[in-house]
């Protein structure tokens, strides 16, 4: 079962960042959390590694709705990307919507999902269109 959205940009990460943020706020989306996953496994293990970003994004008129039908689904929220170096390219993660109906077995749910795909999708192409 695939579980998420994925691109490929050709920029630098701090650049990629910022964009995929700029991206997903034209679509709703606000960062409510950012982990920077590389400097937390340098820091608590001595690990060094390629960076690796999850902003934790949020919309918050799908998330309120998606609440007030399955009041658990915050263990699903809010809608994680991921942003990393990998073989001297960015690549760009998104977390599928879809996953908000399968593990709680909601179908009311779905058109939530459908609403939040869209503008995951939508964010994410608009990324891809900018990539040189």
């Amino acid at each position: 079962m695939s579980y998420g959205h994925t691109i490929t940009l050709n920029l630098p990460f701090p650049d990629a960042v910022s964009k995929v943020k700029d991206a997903f706020a034209v679509q709703g989306f606000g960062t409510l959390t950012e982990i920077d996953v590389q400097a937390t496994l340098k820091h608590k293990l001595g690990l060094d590694t390629d960076p690796y970003v999850i902003p934790g994004t949020c919309n918050p008129q799908l998330a309120h709705q998606a609440l007030e039908i399955e009041p658990e689904i915050g263990l699903l929220l809010p809608c994680n990307v991921v942003v990393r170096r990998h073989a001297g390219t960015t690549l760009v993660h998104a977390l599928d919507p879809q996953v908000m109906v399968q593990v709680p077995q909601r179908p009311e749910l779905q058109p939530l999902a459908d609403e939040a795909t869209r503008r995951i999708r939508a964010a994410l192409d608009s990324l891809d269109e900018e990539a040189p």
